[in-house]
C-alpha cells in the first residue's frame, strides 16, 4: 500500500499485490485456517484499493477519457459486485462450505476487472492524461488508501463528494477494529 509512481503504476502494482495473495490462497488446500487470514487481508486490500479508486480515479477518467462516464459507471458496477461477494466472505470460516465458493467468486470477478483496466481503462487514461495529472493523481491516491476503510460497506457512497467525507472515519473504525481483533495479522 503506497508504491510511488503515477496512478497507473500504483494501481498495478496494488493489482499484483492482491494476486500474489489469490495464488497463497489457491495453494492451500479447501478448509486450512490460513485460507481465512489471506482473504482478509486480499479484502482489506481490495477496499483500500477500490475507495481511492473511486474518490480519484473514476473521476479523472469521467473528465479526461471519451466516453469516461460509461467507462466509470461499469467499473463500480465491477466494484459494487466484488464488495458484496467480500461482505458475504467477512462472515465465513475457512472451513465454512461457503467460503470456497465466494472466495471462487471474488477471484474471478477481481481478475475480470484487472483485466479490463489493465487493458482498457489504463491505457486510455494514460493518452488522455498528462504526464504530472497522472503523478497528482498516484498521490492523492496513495493518501486515499491511508486512510480508507479496510472492511466492506456495501451501501456507503462510491461517489465523490460523499465517499471522500464519509471514508477517512469508516477507515478509523474499522482500523481499530482491526487492531483490536487481530484481522489481516498472521501469528
Amino acid at each position: 500500500m503506497g508504491h510511488g509512481g503515477n496512478v497507473i503504476d500504483e494501481l498495478t502494482t496494488d493489482h499484483r499485490e492482491v494476486e500474489e495473495l489469490f495464488g497463497k490462497i489457491e495453494a492451500l488446500p479447501s478448509g486450512h485456517k490460513d485460507r481465512k487470514l489471506y482473504a482478509d487481508q486480499v479484502t482489506i486490500e481490495l477496499i483500500r484499493h477500490s475507495v481511492a479508486e473511486e474518490a480519484y480515479l473514476y473521476p479523472a477518467v469521467r473528465e479526461h477519457v471519451a466516453n469516461g462516464g460509461a467507462l466509470a459507471d461499469k467499473e463500480l458496477d465491477d466494484h459494487a459486485q466484488a464488495e458484496q461477494i467480500m461482505k458475504e466472505l467477512e462472515g465465513c470460516a475457512a472451513d465454512d462450505a461457503e467460503f470456497d465458493r465466494l472466495i471462487g467468486m471474488l477471484m474471478s470477478e477481481i481478475r475480470e476487472h484487472v483485466a479490463d483496466e489493465e487493458g482498457n481503462l489504463f491505457p486510455r487514461l494514460r493518452e488522455a492524461c498528462p504526464p504530472d495529472a497522472l503523478d497528482r493523481l498516484g498521490d492523492k491516491v496513495r493518501q486515499a488508501k491511508k486512510t480508507a476503510p479496510t472492511r466492506p460497506h456495501p451501501s456507503a457512497p462510491d461517489k465523490p463528494p460523499m465517499n471522500k467525507l464519509l471514508a477517512p472515519g469508516a477507515g478509523m473504525v474499522d482500523r481499530v477494529r482491526d487492531a483490536l481483533s487481530g484481522r489481516g495479522k498472521s501469528d
